[in-house]
């Protein structure tokens, strides 16, 4: 198998490369997932290429973000750049990018925020010009074994490195609490905030770092393509000893090299390592902290500043450096100068804390052995790129209501306001779509957001799907509409709907642009609590997450085990209907899912005749506040 690793600068690249690594990924100053990393310029990008081709590396370059209207030219530009400098592949998840790059000859790998999950997801990509596959992070290896044989182009699967707690390409909450978008390159992190609920504290959306070795073997009997190792934020030696580490395992290489490559590994950076989904569906959250402590060697206890080495069963050496923590609070850290005790340097008083072995002094021979960074540079230059803007023609039609509900009780008093009902309880689904259809309302089936095995089709009513495997497996249907969770965030969208909604992360004035140049018909969300994410976690109960600011967050498990994270106060935009309508919004989202009959119909009143004081009680209704969310600010 492919051993592919991360390369976040150019100090990372020969790291991997001398460690054994058959492909590296990185970025450019744009358009990559990443954009904290160091990253390359076009000069070093080209060098990049060079140097690991010259050793035999291929280069899988990140163009995975999502890409507005005003930016498409440069992204396709730079796509023909990397065409030019003999760049093996890229990495991309902008459906509209997609579209414009079918004669750009270069492999092109969807990325694992594209959301391909399932075997109809991996026919969609080779269908539309995709060569290989990151396979979502949420799939056990039972779920694998059902796609994965089958697969009409290569797959990836990621076996080392963080972990989203959310499902892939669905996070919100970055952009919605922080304004910086996971989707753009710019993820805040607030997975690794700490978080209350009435049954716990901690930092309870934390996952674990994935390790995966244990299952290289079924991997690779699977006929899966290339193990990814993310870490492209993290330094040249972890780059270095996670590649070696699999690259020797999957030589089926043993023994004192490998297990001090290991002990180094776990020393580099180390937040605690879980099997991911590979094992099941367990939870790979690890709540007690967030943040990298390095390898957890002991509780011990200090009495009058000194260790006794006796209580610690990890070896120790001098000049080894260790981190001291009680509870969650780091007390200090310092290099251990001698060991018969192991005198703390700094004033401690006597307890039991929790010792973290934060360096080796072999890693200085691992920095040593990797050297400074080559001298990368190249002369291509990237030619200046023009795509044509779809036409767009919109006649000023009523913007039509659409309901998402989850009980027949909301959707009942929904529909006298309603134009269109969204559901997503499958127990109830035909009473619901009788009930529609004797109230001349259309009905849409609403399906799941993660469906590994395909089992939730849709092909003879109206329905609406979250993901191109779902777009491919309802091809029959009645109408297709598409949810937001589709990020549709330009006017090349390429998928044939009946109607997109668009990315909830757009501004007013790229809706407006978006929806003067795309043809077909849109709808905005305007109401309720976004859903920030969907996570598969199986220890989130339904509860309400309360973070470091008093910000309060509904969670609800649905019958299936996956628990949805809602934005801590509702959507309001519904007095920007007349605006939506001049852009050419067809329709306007009123999301009421789990939420009581009185506010569907508070929000259908406001929505046919608006007043002050029906917003003053709709506000009262929903705690008090509402938001704008992106409509305003965008990311």
């Amino acid at each position: 198998m492919e051993i592919l690793s991360p390369v976040g600068s150019p100090e990372s690249l020969p790291a991997a490369i001398k460690a054994g690594a058959d492909a590296v990924y990185l970025a450019g100053k744009s358009f990559g997932a990443r954009a904290f990393a160091g990253n390359f310029s076009d000069s070093e990008l080209e060098g990049a290429v060079g140097y690991a081709h010259d050793h035999g590396v291929k280069v899988h370059v990140t163009v995975n973000t999502l890409v507005k209207n005003r930016e498409m030219d440069e992204a396709v530009a730079f796509v023909r750049f990397l065409r030019d400098i003999d760049a093996d592949a890229i990495i991309v998840q902008d459906l509209g990018l997609l579209k414009n790059l079918s004669s750009v000859d270069i492999a092109k790998h969807a990325s694992t925020q594209m959301q391909i999950h399932s075997l109809e997801g991996l026919k969609w990509c080779a269908e539309n010009g995709l060569d290989r596959a990151v396979l979502a992070r949420e799939l056990t290896l039972d779920e694998l074994k059902a796609i994965v044989p089958d697969s009409p182009i290569e797959t990836e699967v990621f076996i080392q490195g963080a972990l989203c707690y959310c499902i892939s390409g669905g996070c919100l909450m970055s952009s919605h609490i922080g304004g910086r978008s996971g989707n753009r390159g710019s993820c805040a992190q607030p997975c690794r905030k700490k978080y209350t609920t009435d049954a716990s504290v901690g930092y309870l959306l934390s996952c674990a770092d994935l390790f995966g070795m244990d299952y290289m073997d079924d991997l690779r009997d699977l006929g899966v393509t290339s193990l990814k190792i993310e870490g492209r934020m993290r330094s040249p030696a972890y780059s270095y000893l996670a590649t070696k580490a699999y690259a020797m395992a999957d030589k089926g290489e043993t023994g004192k090299e490998f297990d001090e490559t290991m002990e180094l590994l776990r020393t580099v950076f180390n937040r605690g390592t879980c099997d991911g989904y590979l094992g099941g569906v367990v939870s790979p959250v690890q709540s007690l902290y967030p943040d990298n402590r390095g390898f957890f060697i002991a509780d011990v206890r200090i009495v009058n500043g000194a260790i006794d080495p006796s209580q610690i069963e990890e070896p120790v050496g001098l000049k080894d450096g260790i981190s001291i923590f009680s509870g969650d609070e780091k007390i200090g850290g310092f290099k251990i100068m001698d060991l018969d005790p192991i005198h703390v340097p700094f004033k401690i008083k006597d307890g039991r804390y929790s010792i973290y072995r934060t360096y080796d002094p072999r890693i200085d021979e691992i920095k040593n052995l990797i050297g400074g960074a080559p001298k990368l540079k190249g002369e291509t230059q990237r030619k200046a790129v023009r795509t044509k803007l779809p036409n767009a023609s919109h006649r000023e039609n009523r913007t039509l209501l659409s309901f998402y509900v989850s009980t027949i009780k909301t959707m009942e008093a929904a529909l006298p306001y309603a134009d269109r009902i969204y559901f997503d309880n499958f127990d109830k689904m035909d009473e619901a779509r009788e009930i529609c259809t004797q109230a001349s309302r259309e009905f849409v089936t609403l399906l799941p957001r993660f469906d590994p095995l395909d089992e939730f089709r849709e092909n003879e009513y109206p329905v609406m799907v979250n993901t191109v495997s779902q777009y491919r497996a309802c091809k029959g249907a009645k109408r297709i509409y598409g949810s937001s969770n589709l990020n549709a965030f330009n006017s090349y969208f390429p998928l044939n709907l009946n109607q997109i909604t668009l990315s909830t992360e757009l501004s007013k004035p790229e809706i407006a642009d978006l929806m003067a140049h795309y043809p077909g018909n849109a709808e905005v969300m305007v109401f309720g609590r976004t859903e920030l994410m969907v996570t598969r976690d199986p220890g989130m109960e339904s509860c309400t997450l309360k973070d470091e600011t008093e910000a309060k967050f509904p969670v609800y498990k649905d019958k299936r085990g996956y628990s949805h994270i809602l934005n801590s106060v509702d959507l309001y935009l519904v007095d920007s209907l007349l605006d939506l309508k001049k852009m050419g919004i067809t329709s306007a989202g009123i999301d009421l899912r789990k939420r009581p009959p009185a506010l569907a119909k508070a929000v259908g009143e406001m929505c046919f005749e608006p007043s002050k004081s029906g917003r003053e009680r709709l506000v009262e209704m929903v705690g008090g506040a509402t938001t704008r969310g992106l409509y305003q600010r965008g990311v």
